[in-house]
This record gives C-alpha cells, sequence and structure tokens, in this order.
C-alpha cells in the first residue's frame, strides 16, 4: 500500500511540496465544531435564561426577540469571524492544534476571508450538509465554505 509518510492516522493529507504541513480530515474538524458549539452553549445558554426565563427553552419560535438574535446569532458570529481572524483558529481547534490558512499564500487569512467563509457556511450547510461532508472526500479536506473563501484547515504540530 502506497502510504503517505506525513499522513496521520485520522485521514488528515499532507499538503504537496510542503511535508511539515498537514490538512486536517473530517474527523478532527468535527471534534473541534464539537468543542466550539459546547463552549457557546455554556456561555449563551445562562445569559438567555436570564434574559427570558425557563419558558425560552420549551418555546417553539425560532427568535424570542431582539436579546434571542444578539445572544444566539450575532455573538457567536462575532466571536468565529474574531477568533479565525486574530488567533486563526476557534478555541476547538486551538484545542486540537487546526489552524486556518489562506489557500494560496499559506499566509493570514484577511478580514474578508473570514466573514465570506462564516457566511459560506450557509451554502455549506443547506444542501443536506454536503459542503461538510465534502472535507471527507476532497483532497484538499476543503469544504464548500474553504473552497468559496480560499481556506484550508491544516494541523499545528
Amino acid at each position: 500500500m502506497n502510504q503517505n509518510p506525513y499522513q496521520s492516522p485520522n485521514s488528515d493529507v499532507a499538503i504537496e511540496g510542503r511535508g511539515d504541513l498537514i490538512y486536517a480530515g473530517f474527523w478532527v474538524r468535527i471534534g473541534a465544531h464539537i468543542i466550539d458549539t459546547i463552549l457557546i452553549i455554556i456561555i449563551t445558554w445562562p445569559i438567555l435564561f436570564a434574559v427570558y426565563g425557563k419558558g425560552y427553552f420549551n418555546s417553539e419560535s425560532i427568535v424570542a426577540g431582539p436579546w434571542d438574535i444578539l445572544i444566539s446569532y450575532v455573538f457567536p458570529a462575532l466571536a468565529v469571524i474574531l477568533f479565525w481572524n486574530y488567533r486563526a483558529a476557534t478555541p476547538g481547534k486551538i484545542l486540537l492544534k487546526i489552524k486556518i490558512i489562506d489557500d494560496k499564500t499559506g499566509g493570514k487569512l484577511t478580514t474578508g476571508q473570514c466573514v465570506g467563509r462564516y457566511f459560506a457556511y450557509i451554502i455549506s450547510i443547506l444542501p443536506l450538509m454536503l459542503g461538510i461532508f465534502w472535507v471527507a472526500f476532497d483532497k484538499k479536506k476543503q469544504g464548500w465554505h474553504d473552497k468559496l473563501a480560499g481556506t484550508v484547515c491544516i494541523r499545528d504540530k
């Protein structure tokens, strides 16, 4: 079997011509996302409970009011974009040693790439999450949001 010596057991793939960098695979990125989701819940749910009470969590409405929009949508979006911009990763990615870099230069993301990547998740998620699952099959381990923003996720060893 021709195994890439830079390929890790969790389906990460070495970046062509750069043996020191490895693309972050599907499962490690899912793990980072789960960590980030738990952190966001830990931060936002107590605030939502304080503002709306326990009825908030039993409600069937998508939006409970202006504070809900701010706490549930705007705050997480800003936090993620700022983390990508300043740390090249969210807390989950930091814990799992993943960085997001520019696909062409290998350098830091621009603010535009961070914002574009965040909103490109909508395109990745809407058609049955195909753009997310794409990471598992793509040679650069890019989801559609990565392709649209011109980014790749690498393992920072």
